[in-house]
């Protein structure tokens, strides 16, 4: 996911999105452990992409009370 494409999403909408990689996170480490997983490197990229989302949430909180 693009930072751009994250960037356009509302805030609740941010927190959805970390909500459903979150999980996505778990099944594929689930997977690993069962060795059905075929793309390990799909890991790393899920957390990065939790990563961003957490990443424009904190930046937007931190702009509010700036601005208040």
């Amino acid at each position: 996911m693009k930072v751009k494409e994250i960037r356009d999403l509302t805030t609740e909408e941010l927190n959805q999105k970390e909500k459903e990689l979150k999980k996505e996170l778990f099944n594929l480490r689930f997977q690993l452990a069962t060795g059905q997983l075929e793309n390990p490197k799909t890991i790393s990229q899920v957390k990065k992409d939790i990563a961003r989302v957490k990443t424009i949430v904190r930046e937007r909180e931190l702009s509010q009370v700036k601005e208040a």
